[in-house]
């Protein structure tokens, strides 16, 4: 059966993450060697996402954010449609990867009604904080998607590139989680116009779709260019052996999972890491509602 996947391959197989240092580099995009992905999920502005992890450490306390990038412009620019901090004051207190862990490990985003229409890579990461006290601590997990986002609306915002999103020394990088903090400032953009905020919660149907051809529409890598697709499509690949990160799946699932993050005792010594953009693409049906991006 020919498979495609809508999220992007990294070289992080050890489940590593991207460390403050690397904020300069392309790994911060979309994770370390990051590849663009063969195929796209449709979906109408004003749906809901639920993004799947395998698993993730109850000790790797820190904010889940998500953005989305055009891929209308040579460069790709993300602006923020959805961040959860600090939600529970505490030693070490409860944060959106609480959530994530209480919501089976899965996450919804919902994409703003107001959002153009046309091609984008939705940027999930999850930012681990139980090494942030210390300089080069937190630990960064990136993921990226492909879609194909339909509907009315006009809203185009500027965004900006994902090598700016971050520095070191910013509040929501390094901080301290075991200070027993009342506050944390999530770092990067503020939400951009129409961001919705979710009530987290299993999701209860998944879309159903089927495979389409697939068409190239920018660069491979995770420099965080790309362009506008062309109209003449090529057919549907299946998935190359030894793809990094989690199993591929069916177009009609549309995704694969992003990898399990390392386990490590809180607070642990972190390691640098490093990461890519093109969308070849296949489409699938979208009904609004909570849509899988898993099996």
């Amino acid at each position: 059966m020919c498979m495609t996947l809508i999220a992007w391959s990294t070289t992080a197989t050890d489940n590593g993450y991207v460390a403050p240092d690397a904020f300069s580099s392309a790994d911060i995009i979309c994770h370390r060697g990051a590849k663009n992905a063969k195929g796209h999920a449709k979906v109408k502005a004003g749906d809901q996402i639920y993004i799947k992890w395998t698993n993730w450490p109850e000790s790797h306390k820190g904010p889940a954010i998500d953005m989305l990038a055009s891929c209308d412009k040579e460069t790709l620019k993300f602006f923020k449609i959805d961040e959860v901090g600090l939600v529970k004051a505490g030693n070490p207190g409860t944060y959106g990867s609480d959530e994530l862990i209480a919501n089976d490990n899965g996450w919804l985003v919902q994409i703003p009604e107001n959002i153009k229409a046309g091609a984008y890579v939705l940027r999930h990461q999850i930012i681990a904080l139980h090494g942030g006290f210390q300089e080069d601590g937190a630990q960064n997990y990136p993921q990226c998607f492909n879609l194909e986002i339909e509907g009315s609306g006009t809203e185009q915002p500027k965004g900006i590139l994902g090598t700016e999103l971050y520095k070191p020394d910013d509040k929501g990088i390094k901080f301290d989680i075991y200070s027993n903090p009342t506050s944390y400032a999530i770092p990067g953009p503020a939400l951009t116009k129409g961001a919705v905020e979710v009530t987290q919660g299993k999701l209860a149907e998944k879309s159903q779709g089927t495979p389409t051809t697939d068409y190239d529409s920018g660069s491979d890598s995770g420099s965080g260019s790309g362009s506008a697709a062309p109209a003449t499509p090529s057919k549907t690949e299946a998935p190359v052996a030894g793809t990094p990160a989690a199993a591929p799946v069916e177009t009609s699932s549309a995704a694969q999972e992003p990898s399990t993050p390392v386990q490590t005792s809180a607070p642990a010594t972190p390691k640098p890491a490093k990461t890519g953009c093109k969308s070849k693409r296949s489409s699938k049906k979208a009904r609004r509602h909570a849509r899988d991006l898993m099996n």
